[in-house]
């Protein structure tokens, strides 16, 4: 990772003090490495991020404004999606920033874990404003009322030019996963804006009033749709379980694989943040400590092959004194 990221951590590959003797060879090692695969905003998508979320409160007074003027739950709907998507611009920017804080000796991980509750309180506040509207639009399709299909249209409509506009702020951010979750959600914004534009004309031509709830319910199934997977995502992270696209099998046969390597035990992998990820494990190893460029070596492999940035490696050499945390029932 770039310096200019601002943020800089290495990888620490070394031995954690459990009270035992391990013949003289407890003394830390710490290898830093580049960070391949991980990267964070960049300080001059701050300014995208405050135009994103400025045109989407404008857009949400609208939508409300006139969702409320012309009686449509459809609007008050797609209103409380755009909230939903100028707080999660919010809690994304602001997470950005809390990240890059420096460690201290009591959050020696530095703010890195805010990314991981920025993404839980979004899926939560989600499914709170899904409830509320999905209420009242099926009481509004129980008893349909008059709407303004106009209103709905151009509401809408302008709906579709913000969300376009605010993804493509982020659009030369792709590269970053943070910037291409904004920019794939404000995009697909953008279409389910459009899918209220025809609602409206639908109305407009055959004067079904109960399209109105239904178009709400319907962007409301598509928000749960990809809400339960963040709230999934999000806790398990919260929860410290492996990240979806490790398979802590495979990287227990990658370790136990390595020269000298005996033996395995007290392996943990999990999510720092939503983009750090740590590894921690003992190695039995014989035939005598490997050294730092085993240390060194490892950690970059690591990093390469399953984007591990921060590993804790402790060596036992001998294999006959028992560990305290070799059962993998242990914590």
């Amino acid at each position: 990772m770039s310096g200019d990221d601002g943020h800089h951590l290495n990888h620490h590959l070394g031995h954690h003090h459990n009270g035992h003797d391990h013949h003289g060879h407890d003394h830390p090692h710490h290898a830093g490495h580049d960070h391949a695969g991980h990267v964070h905003a960049p300080a001059s998508f701050g300014r995208a991020f405050a135009i994103g979320i400025a045109l989407n409160l404008a857009f949400i007074v609208a939508e409300i404004v006139f969702g409320v003027l012309g009686n449509s739950t459809a609007l008050l709907a797609d209103a409380g999606h755009n909230m939903s998507d100028a707080l999660g611009l919010g809690l994304a920017w602001l997470a950005s920033e809390m990240v890059k804080r420096p460690p201290t000796p009591r959050f020696s991980y530095g703010l890195l874990g805010s990314s991981i509750l920025a993404a839980l309180s979004n899926a939560v506040f989600l499914l709170v404003a899904i409830g509320a509207i999905s209420w009242e639009a099926i009481l509004r399709l129980l008893a349909p009322e008059p709407v303004a299909g106009k209103t709905i249209m151009i509401v809408a409509a302008l709906g579709v030019v913000i969300n376009g506009v605010t993804a493509w702020l982020f659009a030369s951010g792709k590269d970053d996963i943070n910037l291409r979750a904004a920019f794939l959600h404000m995009a697909s914004d953008a279409l389910v804006s459009a899918g209220v534009v025809v609602a409206g004309l639908l109305i407009l031509l055959t004067g079904w009033f109960w399209l109105d709830p239904m178009v709400s319910l319907g962007i409301n199934a598509v928000i749960l749709w990809g809400t339960w997977g963040l709230l999934r995502q999000a806790f398990a992270m919260a929860m410290s379980a492996a990240p979806d696209h490790i398979d802590p099998d495979l990287v227990r046969a990658f370790l136990s694989a390595r020269a000298g390597v005996a033996g395995l035990h007290d392996l943990h992998v999990w999510p720092m943040s939503t983009t750090e990820i740590a590894l921690t494990c003992h190695l039995v190893m014989p035939g005598g400590h490997p050294g730092d460029c085993f240390l060194h070596d490892l950690a970059a492999d690591l990093a390469r092959e399953f984007r591990i940035n921060h590993a804790t490696v402790q060596i036992e050499i001998d294999p006959d004194r028992a560990c305290a945390l070799a059962p993998d029932d242990v914590v």
